[in-house]
């Protein structure tokens, strides 16, 4: 079963210590982590900018092959994944440099004082 299916292409790495977080191998050797945080705000720009997700999934890999080790998490500053070499990216790192920006559908309330 394939968790990842933007990612089926690529080889996948069991790593003991980091079992809840998925770790892809490009066919250049290079190696990332996709933590369930992180992607479940990848499937939400997917279901936001369907059209613009191919652009999203160019760019991870891109910044993949540049970096050779990327951890993508939720929240750089409490990630989910430990591992040392690496650095830590978000959502942010790969959608703003595109210009593509996730839709703040919450609004204020017209509840007042």
């Amino acid at each position: 079963m394939k968790i990842y299916p933007e990612f089926e292409n690529l080889k996948t790495i069991k790593d003991e210590n980091n079992p809840f977080c998925a770790l892809f191998e490009t066919a250049s050797g290079a190696r990332f982590y996709i933590e369930p945080a992180f992607y479940t705000q990848l499937m939400g720009f997917k279901e936001q900018r369907t059209e613009q997700f191919p652009l999203i999934i160019d760019k991870l890999l891109e910044l993949v092959e540049k970096n050779r080790k990327i951890v993508f998490t939720a929240n750089f500053e409490y990630p989910q994944t430990e591992v040392d070499d690496y650095i830590y990216l978000e959502i942010t790192d790969v959608t703003d440099p595109l210009h593509i920006y996730a839709e703040d559908k919450s609004r204020g309330s017209d509840y007042g004082d």
